[in-house]
């Protein structure tokens, strides 16, 4: 059974229509949404945290009519924005305490076990004393993903989590979401492909405020399985190259430039077809790629 329901969703600003009959079901787990700066994907997420009020469409989470019962939507979801900005006046530890009393975590006891386990998995301990407006960018953002985890929320968003922070501490949120997901709800809005990869099975694209794909991940590998076509060619040939064909990717290797590219055709005797990766079915999804 499908923890959020969106059918139907429109928005618009003025004259300009941002998200376009969204029709999205979301189950229990880890779910991705991919798309460029721009894509709409940050007001779906305003939408369906409440910030955002809308005309057209339906939306159920947990069996909650978003319209109807925003107060009971807001008691199940912990929400990471994509700019998220903390009081600088507060220390780490004083912030968590101060949204975890807004969350009505009002047992001393049970507030405190969850803010100081939060600061340890979010690596903030030895910081945890000091004022937020001390904080680097990347400590920021992990305070931003401890505030939205406490309390223990059913459904969870992240916007753009793992922007500014480093290899090591992506691959320990990667950790903690992914333990969360056995049992709670959790959409991850990224445009970075490898946290959806190493994260989520299923994922929909968005662009232009449409939905492009709906699925698994493998799926989307998939779409772009016999258009996938790397080539060797001499440096001097790459601005024609670029020129013809939607590049994904090029590595230098010696005096040559090998490109990986989308096309439905050989573009040259030199071409040979390779495996899709994620990244390959992303972006022939995008640039409207169809078998």
């Amino acid at each position: 059974m499908s923890t959020i329901k969106i059918e139907g969703l429109s928005k618009s600003y003025g004259k300009v229509q941002v998200l376009k009959d969204i029709n999205l079901q979301i189950d229990t787990g880890l779910f991705g949404l991919l798309g460029p700066n721009g894509a709409g994907k940050t007001t779906l997420m305003k939408v369906l945290s409440t910030i955002l009020p809308w005309k057209d469409g339906e939306v159920t989470i947990y069996q909650h009519n978003l319209q109807k019962d925003g107060d009971k939507v807001r008691e199940l979801l912990g929400y990471l924005p994509q700019h998220f900005h903390a009081p600088g006046q507060f220390t780490g530890r004083e912030f968590l305490h101060y949204v975890g009393s807004m969350k009505g975590l009002t047992d001393k006891k049970e507030r405190m076990e969850q803010v100081e386990g939060l600061l340890e998995n979010v690596n903030l301990q030895p910081q945890a004393d000091k004022k937020v407006k001390s904080y680097s960018g990347g400590m920021k953002r992990r305070l931003g993903i401890a505030q939205a985890l406490l309390g223990k929320p059913k459904f969870i968003i992240l916007d753009e989590p793992t922007a500014g922070l480093d290899p090591s501490e992506r691959i320990r949120f990667r950790n903690i979401i992914e333990k969360l997901s056995k049992h709670y709800t959790i959409i991850l809005s990224t445009h970075i492909i490898s946290d959806i990869e190493s994260s989520c099975e299923k994922l929909a694209v968005l662009n232009n405020g449409e939905v492009l794909f709906h699925g698994t991940t493998e799926s989307l590998a998939e779409h772009a399985s016999d258009f996938v076509w790397e080539l060797a060619v001499p440096a001097a040939e790459y601005d024609q190259i670029e020129k013809e064909h939607v590049i994904i990717s090029s590595r230098k290797e010696e005096d040559h430039v090998v490109f990986r590219f989308i096309s439905d055709y050989a573009p040259d005797s030199r071409a040979i077809r390779v495996k899709p990766t994620l990244e390959d079915g992303y972006m022939a999804v995008i640039n409207g790629v169809t078998k």
